[in-house]
């Protein structure tokens, strides 16, 4: 308890510096947006468009267009080969492969020391601190602290450039005194065949006294179900008493809170952050409420797309932090101490508070359908499943919904769920009913599309065989603890995919 406390004293001392960006947020964005600039001046890429000349955001503006990762490729390929000084003026050798996309194209962020250190790592610590801050019992210094992280290994692009999944890196590069309490080792944390890698995460951490546990909710559940198969215990409580702390991100955590409350039976801390490979963005700093910091001192200078005229690389219409509104849909667009600039990041947010900046995750600016002009995002189809499910006592494990074009005679469409149920309900037509009808309190768009059920047909749910989302992610390449199954799409080809591969079995 001593060590603890001590670390609890440490780690709570960065509280009075969140407080401040808290109080002046617009004058620590300035702040860093002209250390951006600055820096990267000499850069090819700031010489390309006039940094040294840029006097002012409107200058920015002007002179740099939006960017998305095809955009930014052929400057990311020089880097990849060895060239520095590209994109950002210290060096650059270590690049994150995404996995936050379901194409079939990887994509290589580039990660700087500043990146690292004062982005990713800095996002890391904060989240402890926040937790200590928050709940001043906390003894997570007192036990060893479970990641489940991406499942590729840090690999080699030359001599002296390297990749892997942002959580590989960050394993590979970990300071001295968080490695000491992580569990497992380093080699089956980077192990590469997820399925081999869960069954050592559950063998080799079952002994352990783990306190905190980190990762994407869906991956952790496997992990969580393959340690009671193999130990025979009800809960993982049984296995880890002292277990206090859940940190969670990637996806929405409502649809799986019930299954984390039947396995983690004690009192339990649940606490979000949105870390991407392209930065650190925000972290839960309240209780009782799971809206999101807006994170601004970590070297990312924000701006913001409202999603009402999104245009990819054409949007015209950009704000700074300044001028968001809360309740509008945003697509995020940061400048980063990584080297992208003007980067659209594909997240959709809307803001609860502006003082403090505090947001909520909608979705994704690709995962929405909006096939009859219903403007449906991730954020209203996550709180629709959860209440379903909670209506009619069943319980998901994913699911992913794209809309149905009818032919023929049929004027009207649809939207068809593919389902993966850990309990099912005892009434799919009850189900579906409850799907439909928050929809409709959630989205007035979709209401509205959806009366007399001539634009817009009642909720096709299909209900698939368990393991389904699993086997397509593994026929992508993709699965592992960081990927995830698209909620939404405006198009049919994943759900298609998925169809066509669970025909098959």
């Amino acid at each position: 308890m001593a060590v603890n406390a001590i670390f609890s004293w440490i780690i709570k001392k960065r509280i009075h510096q969140i407080e401040l960006f808290k109080q002046y947020p617009l004058e620590v964005q300035e702040e860093w947006f002209w250390r951006l600039i600055e820096s990267a001046a000499q850069t090819v890429w700031g010489e390309e468009h006039g940094y040294s000349e840029i006097s002012s955001y409107e200058d920015f503006m002007r002179s740099v267009p939006l960017q998305d990762y095809n955009s930014l490729k052929p400057y990311i390929d020089r880097m990849i080969a060895g060239e520095q000084q590209v994109l950002w003026a210290s060096e650059v050798k270590w690049f994150a492969k995404s996995s936050g996309t379901t194409s079939d194209k990887s994509k290589f962020i580039p990660v700087s020391v500043e990146s690292l250190e004062d982005c990713h790592y800095k996002g890391g610590k904060d989240l402890i601190s926040v937790y200590y801050n928050l709940y001043p019992n906390a003894n997570l210094y007192g036990g060893k602290h479970l990641v489940v992280g991406g499942s590729s290994s840090a690999n080699s692009f030359g001599e002296d450039s390297y990749f892997g999944d942002l959580s590989a890196i960050i394993v590979k590069n970990l300071p001295f005194w968080v490695e000491y309490k992580r569990t497992p080792s380093r080699e089956i944390a980077l192990m590469d065949n997820w399925e081999e890698k869960v069954m050592e995460i559950a063998l080799n951490t079952i002994k352990d006294d783990v306190c905190l546990v980190s990762g994407v909710p869906s991956w952790t559940l496997v992990i969580f179900n393959k340690i009671l198969e193999i130990t025979g215990k009800k809960n993982i409580h049984e296995v880890w008493p002292n277990l206090e702390c859940f940190m969670h991100g990637g996806v929405k955590f409502e649809p799986y809170r019930e299954a984390f409350q039947k396995l983690l039976p004690n009192r339990m801390n649940y606490i979000e952050s949105y870390n991407a490979s392209e930065g650190y963005f925000g972290i839960q700093d309240q209780v009782h409420s799971s809206d999101l910091l807006l994170m601004l001192d970590y070297g990312i200078f924000f701006e913001f797309i409202p999603m009402r005229s999104f245009d990819g690389l054409d949007s015209k219409e950009i704000c700074s932090l300044a001028d968001v509104e809360i309740g509008v849909n945003y697509a995020v667009v940061i400048s980063t101490n990584g080297g992208l600039w003007r980067y659209i990041v594909g997240d959709t947010i809307q803001f609860t508070e502006k003082h403090p900046f505090r947001f909520v995750i909608t979705g994704r600016t690709a995962q929405f359908i909006n096939a009859f002009g219903e403007e449906l995002v991730v954020a209203n189809s996550d709180q629709a499943i959860a209440l379903a499910c909670s209506l009619t006592n069943s319980q998901i494990r994913d699911y992913s919904a794209a809309p149905v074009y009818m032919s023929g005679e049929a004027t009207g469409g649809a939207h068809e769920w593919l389902v993966e149920f850990e309990r099912e309900p005892e009434s799919i037509e009850q189900f579906i009913y409850h799907l439909d009808e928050e929809l409709k309190k959630l989205n007035s768009d979709y209401e509205a599309k959806r009366a007399g059920n001539i634009a817009l047909g009642r909720p096709i749910v299909r209900k698939l065989p368990f393991g389904s989302f699993e086997f397509w992610l593994k026929s992508k390449g993709k699965l592992g603890g960081q990927h995830k199954v698209p909620r939404l799409s405006n198009e049919r080809k994943i759900i298609e995919e998925i169809l066509n591969l669970c025909a098959a079995e």
